[in-house]
């Protein structure tokens, strides 16, 4: 059983920054495939940025060259993080942290699949004013 708890979340200003992170803990390893969705009130859920287990990285079109996603599993828990840079009004959403194993069949690669992940995290609230 995996377990994940997000932080970081906040109010900030359009422009500024912030960054996410997502503990795993329980039993989880490198063989893990994580990614972060987001949804926002009145829409549906949609991914952000995702690792494989190789290390490749993906991003949607919308956060690609503001948002990062980087690992760090060096300590007895691996936790996952979103920096996010430059802002928009339209990035305020939850933000969730989400695991699956793999590879697998239905995953070979970082993927922004919601329902192929397994492992859910509660999410942290992000809200960005003009």
């Amino acid at each position: 059983q995996v377990q994940l708890a997000e932080s970081g979340g906040g109010s900030v200003q359009a422009g500024g920054s912030l960054k996410l992170s997502c503990e795993a803990s329980g039993n989880i390893y490198r063989g893990y495939c994580m990614g972060w969705f987001r949804q926002a009130p009145g829409k549906e859920r949609e991914g952000v940025a995702a690792m494989y287990s190789d290390g490749r990285l993906t991003y949607s079109d919308s956060v690609t060259g503001r948002f990062s996603i980087a690992e760090d599993n060096t300590k007895l828990t691996l936790t996952l993080y979103l920096q996010m840079d430059s802002l928009k009004t339209e990035d305020t959403a939850m933000y969730s942290c989400a695991a699956v194993l793999c590879p697998r069949s239905s995953v070979t690669g970082p993927t922004l699949d919601q329902f192929v992940y397994t492992y859910w995290g509660q999410g942290t609230q992000v809200t960005v004013s003009s």
